[in-house]
């Protein structure tokens, strides 16, 4: 028995001994926090009749599609009760911090493990998504559990959204299994490839400016600041923003990119992406992490904004 499967099988003896079980996800959630988190929902409550089971998490209204209610549960609810954490490599991005509440607590991540936490973790960044994490426990399970078609779809949604529909690194062959194995459970792709593909017309109003405006050095980064005026101007909110930002890799002369969002306590959020050269060592100096080509970091001032320009475009020119 691997490492992985002994975790797997860990994870579903802890649903299986629990009646209520809360399954949280990070902030601002993304597709394949919302997937991970909706679809073992969905597994869990079709399985188990008996079980009370939430999701908990703000509202994603810009999300519809995914099909993720957010439970209003009151702290009594997480007596005796297993937590799961789906998505989440820091345990300060864990969105309600009541999950610290629960008796057992089990981790599902994909990203590196810097922030270890659970009584159970099951990190494995080779995985492309916690989604795909989770399909392939719904897989290795598939005889004690039932797989709901929209559970498939909301893994499925999970899987395109971190991989980009495919185009990034983290696609393996096994991304494509599992993928595969979603559809033959229900997921339709064509749908879901629409669903994630769509853009408001306000939002492409937005990434006309970004467009014209962005900033490209001659090593090849690529740079624009959304200010709170900019998004009230074009009528889009914050979590909405986050469409614009594979655009500009679309760019052939763009090698790596970074979309500054200011922030309501005026710090500014970094989304930053690379085709190539490694940026979350240059994140984690920023308050921030993630995925080698993915991350995110915060700056504080102006000057800090510099120094991240600056440290990415260095990195970008020692690679030329």
């Amino acid at each position: 028995m691997t490492d992985t499967k002994a975790l797997e099988l860990a994870i579903f003896q802890a649903i299986e001994s629990y009646n209520t079980i809360i399954i949280h996800r990070h902030v601002r959630p993304d597709p394949d926090a919302l997937g991970s988190q909706g679809a073992l929902a969905s597994v869990i409550r079709a399985t188990y009749k008996d079980k009370a089971v939430y999701t908990v998490g703000e509202g994603t209204a810009d999300l519809p599609f995914m099909q993720v209610e957010s439970d209003d549960i009151s702290e009594g609810h997480y007596q005796q009760a297993l937590v799961i954490v789906c998505d989440s490599a820091n345990q300060e991005r864990i969105d309600d911090q009541r999950y610290l509440l629960a008796e057992k607590i089990i981790k599902i991540d994909h990203h590196p493990n810097t922030d270890p936490y659970g009584d159970i973790s099951w990190v494995d960044p080779s995985m492309s998504s916690a989604s795909e994490m989770v399909a392939k426990w719904c897989k290795d399970f598939e005889d004690q559990l039932i797989i709901p078609q929209k559970a498939a779809q909301q893994l499925y949604y999970g899987i395109i959204g971190d991989t980009g529909r495919f185009l990034y690194d983290a696609t393996s062959d096994h991304t494509f299994e599992m993928a595969a194995y979603l559809k033959r459970k229900g997921a339709d792709p064509a749908s879901a490839g629409r669903d994630l593909d769509q853009i408001s017309p306000e939002v492409a109003q937005l990434l006309a400016y970004v467009l014209e405006e962005a900033k490209i050095s001659p090593n090849g980064l690529a740079y624009v600041t959304l200010t709170e005026s900019l998004l009230r101007r074009f009528k889009v909110s914050e979590a909405d923003s986050s469409q614009i930002v594979p655009y500009l890799g679309k760019i052939s002369t763009v090698k790596a990119w970074i979309v500054f969002v200011q922030q309501k306590d005026g710090s500014t959020r970094c989304r930053m992406r690379s085709k190539g050269v490694v940026i979350n060592d240059i994140a984690s100096q920023f308050r921030g992490g993630g995925h080698p080509l993915a991350s995110g970091a915060k700056v504080l001032n102006d000057e800090e904004k510099r120094a991240i320009i600056k440290a990415v475009d260095k990195k970008l020119a020692q690679e030329v």
